[in-house]
């Protein structure tokens, strides 16, 4: 589920965390958000485990328990199960998934304070209330074309989107769209280092062709003028027209006035563009078509629907001699007991962590030592697709410094009748302020500040809305975790078995946040399981 967030929300939610949890916490929040470097996350070579496995040795597959069914307990049943371990998935949510959720018309939540909503999206239209978007250098992708789950592009980045800042010291309250800031920007930036260059302030760095060829660069990069024009910015047709070039003698008239260098710098616009750059942001991006949960119901039905149990609420988790058991309440209320060989508890940490278990108080202090982030998302279906016929937005985010933080538009349906877009997508306080209100206030929130952006037509179009606040739902209590440290005891901990119990999840990897996380960590687990198995 990574994000991103005005610059000012940004640098709110990170001190709120560095504060409370230390430099650790924040740097995986950083990492989350795109605003730390992300290590290549191509994983390691992983060879699946395979019935012929055991031809030699005598041995069989085991019985492994799951505990979730979210990606990471899902791939590892899929994963063991290539190799004929009996693989059984106790799930408490009555799906597939975890937080890969897609919501769509009839969709209900009962939220842990009580209050439920049923989704009323027209057919076709859905949200992804979870992930959204896959990297191409995800490991998610393997898994989408091994499954047969057919993708479409996602746009992340769209020259057409808008930037809206609100409390900036210059342009405050009007939308910008992206292309116009970023030709601003780098148009002004260039003219500054191209100037200084030219009047010798780099010349302890640079040669002479150095400073020639940095210039021509400069020229070309910032759309700037010629040494006779003192290299200045005055705009070009990368900020856009206001009347599109056409027929005959229209030859379209440049966008304009041009803001002052001064106003752009005050406005902050410029702190948005490294979001496009970030690795595991840029373009391209993918999404299954028809829904992310394509991904989890793909697995559920290769894993096989007989080995999943859902309505499985765990309830105590013991390591034996010889094996290991669970303790749950199934959807009946009733109180049942499995044993397996190994157990793989793919929960989330601070929920794992509540469960009677006899692991050692050192796992319930590590599993505590994860730090929940609050998430929240609201979808508002509109009648028409006014961002396409009226702004020429065809997917992509503009993001804000308001409480919203983003708002998503969809990457799919193009020139339908109706469309889905997500009308807020935020973090830490925001999430929290917007969660301790009832589902029609969220939305009355969201819309007054939208309209800011788009105009009424982002309230009078409105038909339906669904909104989730992930750190109160029940089962998995946030968006994701950050830890205070990943080189510390507690991180190493989980990453090893207490006894015949492991542990899976994103949050057991450096890519939090994200599917990629929660599969590399899956294949791990079952690697180490399956080693133990075979030199048993």
């Amino acid at each position: 589920m990574a994000a991103e967030q005005s610059p000012a929300s940004r640098r709110d939610f990170l001190r709120s965390v560095g504060v409370a949890s230390g430099a650790g916490v924040l740097y995986s929040a950083m990492g989350a958000l795109g605003l730390a470097p992300v290590p290549d996350v191509r994983a390691d070579a992983y060879r699946a485990p395979r019935r012929s496995d055991f031809a030699l040795t005598g041995r069989g597959g085991k019985k492994v328990l799951v505990l979730g069914g979210g990606i990471a307990g899902l791939a590892t049943a899929y994963e063991l199960g290539k190799a004929g371990y009996d693989c059984r998935i106790l799930e408490a949510n009555s799906r597939p998934g975890g937080r890969n959720w897609t919501v769509r018309g009839g969709t209900t939540l009962t939220d842990l304070d009580g209050r439920t909503q049923t989704a009323a999206f027209t057919k076709g239209q859905y949200m992804n209330a979870g992930p959204a978007r896959l990297p191409q250098s995800h490991v998610t992708l393997e898994y989408c074309r091994e499954l047969g789950v057919e993708l479409q592009v996602f746009t992340n980045q769209n020259a057409n989107a808008y930037i809206y800042h609100e409390s900036s010291a210059a342009l405050a309250g009007k939308p910008m769209r992206w292309r116009t800031a970023k030709a601003d920007v780098y148009g002004y930036v260039s003219e500054l280092l191209a100037k200084a260059t030219d009047q010798g302030a780099l010349d302890a760095q640079l040669t002479a062709q150095d400073k020639e060829r940095l210039i021509t660069f400069l020229q070309s990069f910032g759309a700037i003028k010629g040494k006779a024009d003192g290299y200045t910015y005055t705009g070009t047709d990368r900020r856009g027209y206001s009347t599109e070039p056409g027929a005959a003698f229209e030859d379209g008239t440049v966008l304009g006035p041009v803001p002052t260098l001064s106003d752009v710098i005050a406005s902050g616009v410029g702190q948005r563009f490294a979001f496009e750059l970030g690795y595991d942001q840029a373009m391209l991006m993918f999404q299954p078509v028809g829904g992310m949960d394509a991904i989890p119901y793909a697995l559920a039905k290769a894993i096989g629907q007989n080995r999943i149990t859902y309505g499985a609420k765990a309830l105590e988790v013991k390591d034996l001699p010889d094996g290991a058991e669970v303790t749950y309440e199934d959807a009946g209320g009733r109180i049942r007991t499995q044993r397996a060989d190994f157990v793989v508890a793919a929960m989330p940490p601070m929920v794992m962590a509540r469960l009677k278990h006899n692991l050692g108080t050192d796992i319930t202090a590590a599993l505590k030592y994860a730090v929940p982030t609050p998430v929240g998302k609201i979808g508002l279906e509109y009648r028409s697709r006014w961002w396409e016929t009226d702004e020429h937005i065809y997917g992509g985010i503009t993001p804000t410094d308001t409480d919203l933080a983003t708002i998503w538009y969809p990457s799919n349906g193009y020139q339908g009748r109706r469309g889905t877009l997500i009308g807020y997508y935020n973090f830490g306080a925001n999430a929290i302020a917007y969660s301790d209100l009832p589902h029609v206030q969220r939305l009355a929130r969201a819309v007054g500040r939208g309209v800011k952006i788009h105009g009424d037509k982002y309230r009078t179009e409105l038909d339906h809305s669904f909104s989730v606040a992930w750190h109160r739902t029940p089962h998995i209590e946030a968006g994701w975790v950050g830890w205070p440290s990943q080189t510390g005891p507690e991180y190493t901990l989980l990453n090893q078995p207490a006894g015949h119990v492991y542990f899976a999840g994103d949050w057991l990897s450096h890519v939090i946040a994200w599917q990629h996380g929660a599969f590399t960590s899956a294949r791990k687990v079952v690697t180490d399981i399956h080693e133990r198995v075979m030199a048993a």
